[in-house]
This record gives C-alpha cells, sequence and structure tokens, in this order.
C-alpha cells in the first residue's frame, strides 16, 4: 500500500514538471496561433488582441499557467482554436484507436523478442541465431517513417493487398464488418510499429538469455536431467521476465510517439495526428490536452510495470 502511495505521489510531481517544461516549450516557440492573422491586411491589431482577450492569451504567462491548472484539475483541457470543439472531447474521440494500436504492438513485441531472443540464444552462433540477429539489426536502424512508405509503395500501390490510409472503406459497413474492416486497416500501421519496436528487444533478450545459460544454477538444472521444456518454464523465463517489463515500460514513450509520424502518414484519425495537427497550428489547448493524456498514460504504463515487477519478485524495493 505504501509503495503505491508513492508511486502516485511521483506520478503527480512528474505531470506537474511535465505540464511546467511543456507549457514554457509551447509558448516558446516562434511565432503563434495569430501569427497569419497577424499578417492578414484585413484583421484590425484591435480584433487580434480581443481574440487574445477571449483566450486568455493577453495575460502573463504565470496567470495563463495557473487558469489552465485550475481547469485541468475540473478535466477541462478548453477549446481548441482550430475547431472550436472541447479539447477534452476531442482526445477521447481520438484516444481509443491509439490505445489499441500500442497495445497491440506492445504485446506483440513482447511475444516475438521473447520467443526468438531465447530461439537466438538456444542456436548461438547458428543459422537461425544468425538470421534473427540479422533481423534485429535491420529493425534497430530502420526509421518508422520510412518503413511505413515501403509498405504503402509494395503492399498497397503495386500488390493491392492492404488499404493505403484511413481506418474504414468507402462502402459503409456495420456489425463484424464493420471491425474486420477496420483491422484490415490497421496491419500495415500496426505492423510497423511492432518491426520498428522488435530491433532492440530482441537484442537484449537474446543477450539475457545467454548470461543465464552460462550461469551456474542453469549447468546445475542440466544436470539433474530436467528437458528443455522444464528449463524454460522454472529457469530461463522467471528470469528473464523482470528485466524485458522494466524495458517494455521504458519503451513506451517511444511506441505513443511513433504513433504521431504512422497516424499522419497513414491518415488514422488518432491523438497522434491530432497532436501533429495542432502543433502546425499552434493550437495550445489541444498540444497540452494531448501531451497530459501521453504523459500520464505513459506514468501509468511504469507504474504499472513496476506493480507487476514488485508481484513477480515481492522483495524489491
Amino acid at each position: 500500500m505504501f509503495n503505491l502511495l508513492k508511486k502516485l505521489l511521483y506520478l503527480v510531481f512528474m505531470l506537474l514538471l511535465i505540464s511546467i517544461i511543456s507549457f514554457l516549450a509551447i509558448h516558446s516557440a516562434p511565432n503563434s496561433f495569430f501569427a497569419a492573422g497577424e499578417l492578414n491586411p484585413n484583421m484590425t491589431k484591435e480584433a487580434i488582441e480581443q481574440l487574445k482577450a477571449v483566450y486568455g492569451l493577453d495575460k502573463s504567462l504565470l496567470f495563463q499557467y495557473i487558469d489552465w491548472v485550475k481547469n485541468i484539475l475540473t478535466l477541462n483541457f478548453g477549446i481548441s482554436f482550430v475547431s472550436g470543439q472541447d479539447v477534452g472531447a476531442e482526445i477521447l474521440k481520438r484516444l481509443p484507436i491509439t490505445l489499441t494500436m500500442n497495445l497491440i504492438a506492445l504485446i506483440a513485441v513482447f511475444v516475438i523478442s521473447i520467443y526468438l531472443g531465447i530461439k537466438a540464444a538456444l542456436e548461438y552462433e547458428k543459422k537461425t541465431d544468425y538470421i534473427i540477429r540479422q533481423i534485429s539489426l535491420i529493425s534497430f536502424s530502420m526509421p518508422s517513417f520510412y518503413l511505413a512508405l515501403l509498405f504503402i509503395i509494395f503492399l498497397s500501390l503495386n500488390l493491392e493487398l492492404f488499404p493505403i490510409s484511413g481506418l474504414h472503406s468507402i462502402e459503409e459497413k456495420t456489425g463484424l464488418s464493420y471491425y474486420t474492416d477496420m483491422a484490415w486497416h490497421l496491419v500495415l500501421p500496426v505492423g510497423v510499429m511492432i518491426f520498428v519496436g522488435l530491433g532492440s528487444m530482441l537484442i537484449y533478450v537474446r543477450s539475457l538469455t545467454l548470461e543465464i545459460l552460462k550461469s551456474d544454477y542453469y549447468y546445475f538444472a542440466l544436470s539433474r536431467g530436467l528437458s528443455q521444456k522444464e528449463l524454460l518454464k522454472f529457469y530461463i523465463l522467471p528470469n528473464l521476465l523482470p528485466p524485458i517489463i522494466t524495458l517494455l515500460g521504458l519503451s513506451l514513450p517511444g511506441l505513443i510517439g511513433g504513433s504521431v509520424i504512422l497516424e499522419s502518414i497513414f491518415g488514422i484519425e488518432g491523438m497522434g495526428q491530432l497532436f501533429f495537427m495542432s502543433a502546425l497550428s499552434r493550437d495550445y489547448p489541444v498540444i497540452m490536452g494531448t501531451l497530459m493524456i501521453t504523459s500520464f498514460l505513459t506514468l501509468l504504463g511504469n507504474m504499472i510495470a513496476d506493480l507487476i515487477l514488485l508481484k513477480l519478485n515481492p522483495y524489491m524495493n
């Protein structure tokens, strides 16, 4: 209970720190939402000042931040400068698809990296190990946007196997076909996320497994005549899971950050695309709203990873 309370306090402190840094960084960036209006000869200086007063941008940064924090405490993320819609409603509308993509990618990376990493270690310096190492190196060095473009060119345009962009086909679908159509549209973006996320995890799992295979307790287990299945269940996996779960928690920011690029490339109306479009238009309320929600989810994911580690090893502090 004490550990949980300590982690919750840490989460709140980190969110406060992130909000201060993000707020200052956004407002320190060149230009503003009203930059285009200032160049418009039909927009008078008085009209621009009046708009700034409506959105509270005529106040000092300190008072703007205080007002923003007060609103956030009541879950009021403000009104979008561009669409005029409630920011919280826009984020909630786009959050499920981004979460779905990231959760699928995270689970797939976890399962595939454990399977291939252990297989590579058990087949050390053999053909299988060489192939898996090459896959991990290609994955590690492959930019997500480049792989996304390759997938679109070869799998969508040339072979016409998958849709190019969007979440749904032009034809309206209902029932089960609605979800199967959505899943078909997500194959390429989620595939990119999985492949790009595999690289470092595969290398890490392989190296950890090799260390376990060289350990004294593993040699002792071998001398007892245990089968490979028993060795895997009682000696390899229990020692692999804690560091892998820690690494998965640390990889969350990269996965969520990568969805900003992929959602924009594949035309998926998720939080990543919303953040990208808002950054281009300097839509401060939406930028801050998406940043805080993303930060909260990342910190929550890390906290869950820590709690899982405590469950696996109750003696950890």
